[in-house]
């Protein structure tokens, strides 16, 4: 790739990518002052994105710009711990992500899931008292169990729906507890639970606890974040391929701009 070409595409990708790590960086501050404390959390690892992002493009933009070898040294070592991290990071989250499914319930539309069926990462951070206090908070926050009347006015309605993994895991009793439902927020207590499983006996109609202490809550949130780690693994590996040519086309800047420092 000619020296022209090489250096103009660093130049101008990084220029790009200072402008979206700006914006990331505004982003996060915005998200600091935002009075959920569950995005609230979410500031710090989107403002360190935002800065480490800054400041590799700033180094290849000024190593390209300047045809600096050491410039552009630096900048590829760092874009490759990038690619590294990605690497390692997909990996992982295709192995944690491997295990857990749904189990199909007769007359329900959506399926139910069970704690145990998840990788041991997942059961040990989903067991964890802090974790699931911090996330019990904001699930109770978002008012995905009290908005469901909203959403499903009858009874019929209610046993028709599709239910997220969370909404089915969290909002209702399982079904093999055998409580009647009398709408889409409340269940007859009244029935004694046809089942042993410990969950007949954690929920609640009140909006605050529901099932939020139960395992299937928490099956229902390792499915939902399964749903996600796969979408962010499977755009990491686009991330990592489009990384890969900016990292040659870098390493043909670097050895282009060595070249004309060996000729001054």
């Amino acid at each position: 790739m000619g020296m022209g070409t090489s250096t103009f595409i660093i130049r101008w990708v990084n220029f790009l990518t200072m402008l979206l790590a700006i914006v990331v960086v505004v982003f996060g501050v915005w998200m600091s002052t935002h009075h959920d404390g569950c995005r609230r959390s979410l500031t710090l690892p989107v403002i360190g994105i935002g800065a480490v992002i800054f400041l590799i493009s700033i180094i290849g933009f000024l190593g390209a710009m300047k045809n600096s070898s050491i410039l552009l040294w630096i900048y590829l070592i760092l874009l490759c711990f990038i690619l590294v991290g990605i690497l390692v990071f997909t990996v992982l989250a295709f192995i944690v992500t491997n295990n857990g499914s749904g189990h199909s319930v007769v007359g329900l539309r959506y399926k139910e899931y069970q704690l145990h069926d998840y990788s041991p990462w997942f059961l040990k951070q989903l067991n964890n008292t802090q974790n699931w206090k911090h996330l019990k908070s904001c699930l109770v926050k978002s008012n995905d169990c009290n908005d469901l009347p909203k959403k499903y006015k009858t009874l019929k309605q209610y046993k028709l729906a599709k239910l997220t993994p969370v909404e089915a895991g969290c909002c209702r009793p399982p079904s093999e507890c055998g409580y009647p439902a009398v709408n889409a927020s409340y269940y007859d207590m009244s029935f004694h639970p046809v089942s042993s499983n410990k969950d007949c006996k954690l929920y609640k109609n009140a909006r605050d606890t529901k099932c939020y202490n139960c395992d299937s809550c928490k099956a229902g949130v390792a499915q939902y974040m399964k749903t996600e780690w796969r979408l962010v693994a499977i755009f990491n590996v686009a991330l990592f391929v489009v990384l890969s040519m900016i990292y040659f086309v870098g390493c043909c800047a670097r050895r282009n701009a060595a070249r004309v420092r060996s000729k001054n």
